[in-house]
């Protein structure tokens, strides 16, 4: 990890803090978050995080990392700042619950923690 700029270092453990708090979201179970909105809106708040965070991420080091989906998460950043209006939750939901953790297990091999 010494090899990457610190700026990278620094992020992508953030995005693995963000997906922890992601997977004790998830953990209340679809249930709870269909029902309560303050779960939906903090989920809007992770996805709109995950997203700033990449966004500070080097482009030559997204590219060398194309099998973690860099470009979805601020596409779904974007969508939840300006497109609010067309939220589909049960997308943001997947999200959360499928891609984010198999983008997290990525990000811990980048960075060797286990």
């Amino acid at each position: 990890m010494t090899d990457m700029p610190e700026r990278t270092r620094r992020v992508l453990p953030d995005l693995l803090s963000f997906a922890g708090a992601a997977e004790r979201l998830v953990a209340r179970g679809h249930d709870a978050y269909a029902n309560d909105e303050v779960l939906r809106l903090a989920s809007e708040a992770l996805l709109h995080k995950i997203g700033e965070a990449v966004g500070k991420l080097p482009d030559d080091f997204v590219d060398a990392h194309p099998d973690v989906p860099w470009r979805a998460m601020k596409a779904t950043r974007n969508l939840v700042a300006h497109e609010y209006e067309q939220i589909d939750y049960a997308i943001i939901w997947n999200a959360l619950a499928v891609r984010l953790p198999a983008s997290a297990e990525i990000i811990r091999e980048i960075l060797k923690v286990r």
